[in-house]
């Protein structure tokens, strides 16, 4: 297989080229947050609130990154996109709740 490939190019069925990702640059850049994770987590004196809203908003952009890469839903049809997000609300609304319910 060479370095283009073909995908899915949306809802008309069209097909279109991509670059097939670096997926080691993607797995250098997951370190890198995890590791900014674990500096947040650790190195800092933040109130407890704001540590909680920073490390989640790096676990959602370290799960968009797998979402978008190694799961391919980058180069699929907006119709697949649409079903991997619908769970999405239900989990926020258990998040919050665990949140809310310490506070």
């Amino acid at each position: 297989m060479d370095a283009t490939t073909k995908a899915g190019g949306g809802d008309s069925g069209t097909p279109a080229t991509h670059v097939k990702p670096n997926y080691y640059l993607i797995w250098v850049v997951l370190g890198v947050l995890t590791l900014a994770e674990v500096a947040v987590a650790f190195l800092s004196g933040m109130p407890k609130r704001v540590l909680v809203i920073i490390l989640v908003l790096l676990a959602i952009w370290k799960a968009m990154l797998v979402a978008m890469y190694y799961m391919h839903l980058k180069f699929e049809p907006r119709k697949l996109w649409i079903v991997a997000l619908a769970p999405l609300p239900l989990a926020v609304i258990l998040v919050m709740v665990i949140l809310t319910e310490h506070w």
